[in-house]
């Protein structure tokens, strides 16, 4: 529950299907604050934040009222980052957390997200909790909660990015175009880096409900690269609709993607900041940027792809370096969770460090060609214990000899399996991938 997506058809992964009303909305905020109150050491109170899609308004109402109705009082931060929420969450001491948003989704899509009292994500155990709690009949605490908004949060976490930056740091001298994706850090990121001292054009910062990630954003950043070399500019920040993710693009157009931003970042560790003890990427991290970690000796493993699959490896390893290709970043030295703004700060102590633009401080690390194809899957298979499937990645594997790696994926979220081979020829890389293709079509098919 961590991450719930409400569309059209409803929410899938919490007990069944959920249709999108106020009802069930309001079910689930009696439900968590029945569950969550009292839960952590602090106030009994949980803190809602949201993005800027419409259907945030409605679905924030309804929310409210439910923990109202289980006795928990409740914080409105209104439009806030999803990493705001985590923070101010610790912050204020409050029992819980709670994000309405869908993301890098449409407008069209919502969701929500919970954040324990400390700032990380709750833990199976809780969501189960709530998903049984669902299940009884509502009813109203003897003493009510109350409401009250926040009016300070944006000033708050902004302080607090700010205050991640070493004393004396500034952008003084450098111009930065900032893509916010008409979402939640429309608000906020043009401050944080205006205040500390770089000369900011921002773009998609006017938010109207439905156009949140709308041809803009880290996900489609065509209109930044654009304006970037327009604009002459040394570098453009996007960050996706609720602001946990950030992809850069340098100087002459070129996009700077999750693995190289990760790449960067571990580099000025290593080099400038007392090492870096490791770094968690995930089974989609570029083969590039695992060699490149190991010329710098920088540790690296691979957990599975989604946030807390990384952020839970980053804690076993007791590293604090992790994120996706995707750009999203968890700087667990200074934050909880993953921060686009926060991420972004930190590949720009890098850059302002080392003294160098973007475009020649990415090429430390080289990308290897990656060519991925979805196949679709018409029946369950374990790929592991078809000889077919094993046979040709051996003999893939073979050819590659050592400069590549193949990957089988079934997707989470679609009857697809993901085909991907990496290597130091692109051609190369294409026709491999295909051959296996073929086989694994073959076989689900």
């Amino acid at each position: 529950m961590s991450r719930k997506y409400f569309g059209t058809d409803g929410i899938r992964g919490l007990v069944g299907e959920f249709p999108i009303t106020p009802d069930f909305m309001l079910k689930l905020g009696w439900a968590a604050g029945c569950v969550l109150k009292d839960r952590f050491d602090g106030q009994n109170m949980i803190l809602i934040g949201k993005d800027t899609r419409i259907s945030g308004y409605m679905f924030e109402s309804a929310l409210q009222a439910g923990l109202i109705n289980a006795g928990v009082d409740v914080g409105l931060l209104g439009p806030m980052p999803t990493p705001g929420v985590a923070y101010l969450t610790r912050t204020f001491k409050a029992q819980a957390g709670i994000v309405i948003s869908a993301s890098h989704n449409s407008y069209v899509d919502n969701g929500i997200k919970f954040f324990g009292g400390n700032g990380s994500k709750l833990p199976d155990e809780l969501e189960d909790l709530i998903e049984q709690q669902l299940e009884k009949q509502m009813s109203t605490a003897e003493k009510l909660g109350k409401a009250r908004r926040i009016a300070d949060a944006s000033g708050r976490y902004i302080e607090f990015c700010k205050g991640t930056m070493p004393w004396g740091f500034n952008l003084k001298g450098m111009h930065i175009v900032l893509d916010c994706a008409n979402g939640a850090t429309y608000n906020i990121a043009p401050d944080v880096f205006t205040e500390l001292g770089a000369h900011v054009t921002s773009l998609f910062v006017e938010p109207n409900g439905t156009n949140i990630n709308r041809s803009c954003g880290s996900t489609k950043p065509e209109a930044l690269q654009e304006k970037v070399v327009e604009l002459g500019a040394d570098l453009g920040i996007a960050f996706d609709g609720d602001g946990d993710r950030v992809v850069f693009v340098d100087h002459k157009g070129e996009l700077v993607d999750g693995d190289e931003l990760l790449y960067i970042i571990a580099a000025y560790q290593h080099e400038y900041a007392g090492g870096c003890d490791g770094v968690v990427g995930t089974l989609m991290s570029n083969y590039g940027f695992e060699l490149g970690l190991k010329k710098l000796n920088v540790p690296f493993a691979r957990a599975k792809v989604g946030d807390r699959y990384v952020i839970e490896l980053m804690r076993q390893n007791g590293w604090r370096l992790g994120g996706e290709n995707s750009g999203h970043i968890v700087c667990s030295n200074v934050t909880t969770t993953g921060d686009g703004i926060i991420a972004a700060l930190q590949v720009l102590l890098a850059i302002t460090t080392i003294g160098e633009p973007l475009n020649r401080i990415k090429k430390a690390m080289t990308k290897l060609p990656q060519v991925m194809i979805n196949v679709h899957m018409a029946k369950r298979l374990d790929l592991g214990s078809n000889t077919e499937i094993q046979t040709a990645v051996k003999q893939i594997e073979e050819k590659l000899a050592g400069t590549g790696r193949v990957l089988l994926r079934p997707s989470g979220t679609e009857p697809v399996v993901r085909v991907m081979v990496e290597g130091e020829d692109k051609k190369q890389v294409k026709e491999l991938a295909q051959e296996l293709a073929a086989v694994v079509e073959v076989a689900l098919n």
